[in-house]
């Protein structure tokens, strides 16, 4: 057994698959599995992968171990967390059912709302009030929180959210009112807004600690039982959770706060997207990961991603912002869309054919997986196209059943009144172009022209659709990554410890109150480091980035401007005002003149160092033509083709492919359509151009 070498592990759970990497450290190589997912605990999953790619590696040879997960947000979509109860200030329980006035469709008269985690009958009130800032407006009453945990043990919750009114600015009551509750229920979680999210808007903070409590229990027992397991196998390496914020932290802060493990597993498609664009040159890229069950598209402007601090889940209309539980965590700001390989295909209530958002997930699965499942998935129809290699998916591990696909097809082509083929072409592009709508509009809403961006893709599917996708966009350059098919599992490696805080003291800039900025700054930087080392990261490792949510007086939306370091002095003030004006002038082109401006969110971001990857091992260079695997049929929207087959692993740099031709590899399919020329650069990526028409 090799045991001289120190390895990373990376497992990403996905709706359909979960994918297990280990890299070597010096070489760069990866060994990869790819498993089913299995429900209800997926852990099963994770550790069937990490047997499969450790054979022949001492597990004491693993120095890291990372792991993204979408539980969270599956646990919330589903309602499967643990029964939560809630304690709020006096007149102030129904905030988290009443919500705000706007309305996420003003025309829909029987307008639904996502219903709350806490039924009212767990939601209990108590006499306390403090002012807006911080001061007392009426004491804790003492007795109200003992008679609450009376009601909530009768009836019988796991876990407790608590959530006061301005607490964010004066957390005495809510630290107080935590001491009785855990002196009282010794063993139920507890979440408090102040450490949540520590920031005005009452109804999202109270909605953000609801969720935090709500599962917490059940990731807490997860990464227990994930930890239990990789210990049993000899991994004794310290596991760390990727964040929805690109970061990652240790498994203790992941059960603090496990509500910002929420976009967890999508981050690292992001990540590694990033780092193959930049390996070959692109700093504009359109990151597009699709997988069994969803696509998830991100842009990215010179290498970096945007982070939003306002997020939802669970919504009731799935691409209709405001119809979710609203969340004030940090995330990478991507647009997922209901459409991956898994992604069925029905009639929608107008007889009009739709593909997704539905699912087939891994149980039962596509119908040509051969594991129950009936209905027209993507998957089945790109087997039918030819795109597939029935006897290869997974290199040969799972074998795929053409009979099937052609039976679902089939059912699916009566219904709508068409043959087979034309079928299963009109779900492979009413998928991408699905895909290609979500991601145009995603661009235009930040103000991006995609004109001269990359599109880098990863995924089990994304490399079969990206050519699709890249054309309906303007698009006319791919990057399909060294194993492509578990790009997120390779992303999560590239996450760095890291951890935001944020504190709300509304102030105009002209008048800021210097100390207690540097105040609040002091608080949140110790707090985060004290949390990166726990992490297992040196004092002079760790890095510090401020930033502050700023506005013109008398808007509802802020933007966020840097903040320097260092202590907040006379010429602060100013300071603060230009790099608003820099920031606001740059996303809107102008600025309002003689309005005041103020703050109202002051962040930071506390990380360790980026961890640093070797390249994967070079390809090898190969003289002269390219000689296929083999010849198929393969329809594309131009017509049928013979089309040559080859392996990824025989191509060398700098070999030249012309179109129509498939790349095969373990974990994905590339498919280059007619009209598209394939190179492979010097870091082993494949790079797909689209000819000039």
């Amino acid at each position: 057994m090799v045991s001289d070498e120190a390895y990373t592990l990376a497992i990403d759970i996905g709706g359909t698959f979960t994918d297990v990497v280990l890299r070597e450290h010096a070489s760069g190589i990866l060994s990869v599995a790819k498993v089913l997912t299995q429900s209800p605990d997926p852990s099963v999953s994770v550790l069937e992968g990490v047997k499969e790619v450790l054979d022949g590696v001492s597990p004491g040879a693993i120095s890291r171990a990372v792991h993204g997960t979408t539980l969270v947000t599956n646990a919330l979509i589903e309602r499967r967390g643990a029964k939560t109860g809630l304690i709020a200030t006096a007149g102030f329980r129904d905030a988290l059912e009443i919500g705000r006035e706007g309305r996420y469709d003003i025309y829909d008269l029987f307008l639904k709302l996502p219903d709350p985690l806490v039924e009212r009958r767990l939601r209990v009130e108590v006499r306390e009030r403090l002012y807006a800032r911080g001061e007392v407006m009426t004491p804790l009453n003492e007795d109200d929180v003992v008679k609450a945990c009376e009601v909530l043990r009768e009836g019988g919750v796991e876990a407790v959210a608590i959530a006061f009114l301005h607490a964010y600015v004066n957390p005495d009551h809510e630290r107080r009112a935590e001491e009785i509750v855990r002196s009282l229920m010794p063993d139920v979680g507890i979440s408090v807004s102040h450490r949540v999210a520590a920031e005005l808007r009452e109804f999202e903070r109270t909605s953000t600690t609801v969720a935090n409590a709500y599962v917490q229990p059940m990731v807490a027992k997860y990464l227990a039982r994930l930890e239990d397991g990789l210990k049993a196998l000899g991994i004794l390496a310290p596991l760390h959770i990727m964040l929805s914020n690109g970061g990652s932290c240790s498994v203790q802060t992941a059960m603090r706060f496990p509500v910002r493990l929420v976009e967890s597993g999508p981050c690292g498609g992001a990540l590694a997207a990033a780092h193959y664009g930049n390996r070959s040159g692109y700093r504009q890229i359109l990151a597009f990961d699709m997988g069994g069950t969803t696509a998830k598209a991100i842009l990215s402007e010179n290498g970096a991603f945007p982070i939003t601090t306002e997020s939802e889940v669970a919504r009731v209309y799935r691409f209709k912002r405001g119809s979710g539980l609203p969340l004030l965590v940090p995330v990478l700001d991507m647009i997922e869309i209901g459409a991956g390989g898994g992604s069925i295909a029905h009639a929608s209530e107008l007889g009009l054919p739709t593909v997704g958002p539905q699912s087939a997930g891994a149980d039962p699965g596509p119908a040509c997986y051969a594991r129950g499942g009936q209905l027209p998935t993507v998957t089945d129809a790109d087997l039918l196209l030819g795109y597939l290699n029935a006897g290869y998916f997974l290199g040969g591990q799972m074998a795929l059943d053409v009979g099937r696909a052609a039976d679902a097809v089939d059912e699916f082509a009566r219904f709508i009144g068409l043959d087979r083929v034309r079928a299963a072409q009109g779900i492979h592009d009413l998928v991408n172009e699905n895909m290609a709508n979500a991601a145009r509009v995603h661009a235009a809403e930040r103000g991006i022209d995609l004109n001269g961006y990359a599109l880098v893709a990863t995924g089990g599917a994304g490399p079969v659709h990206a050519c699709g996708v890249a054309m309906r966009l303007g698009i006319d350059r791919v990057i399909v990554p060294p194993a492509a098919g578990v790009g997120s599992a390779f992303g999560l490696m590239l996450a760095p410890i890291a951890f935001d805080y944020v504190r709300s003291f509304v102030s105009r800039i002209a008048a800021l109150d210097r100390e207690v900025v540097n105040k609040l700054y002091r608080e949140m930087e110790d707090e985060g480091r004290a949390l990166v080392r726990e992490a297992g990261i040196d004092d002079s490792e760790i890095r510090v980035v401020r930033t502050a949510d700023m506005r013109y007086v008398g808007q509802g939306h802020e933007i966020s401007v840097p903040v320097p370091l260092g202590e907040f002095t006379e010429s602060s003030n100013g300071a603060l005002q230009a790099a608003f004006d820099a920031s606001y002038k740059k996303l809107y082109g102008r600025l309002c003149e003689g309005v005041p401006v103020e703050a109202i969110h002051w962040r930071v971001t506390v990380s360790g160092p980026e961890p640093e990857i070797c390249d994967v091992a070079s390809v090898g260079e190969v003289a002269g033509d390219q000689v296929p695997e083999g010849q198929r049929d393969v329809l594309f929207s131009e017509g049928k083709y013979g089309t040559s087959v080859y392996r990824r692993e025989e191509l060398g740099r700098r070999v030249v492919l012309q179109g129509p031709a498939i790349v095969e590899e373990v974990e994905s399919t590339t498919v280059l359509p007619p009209g598209w020329v394939l190179q492979v650069d010097d870091t082993g990526n494949l790079i797909l151009i689209r000819e000039e028409a």
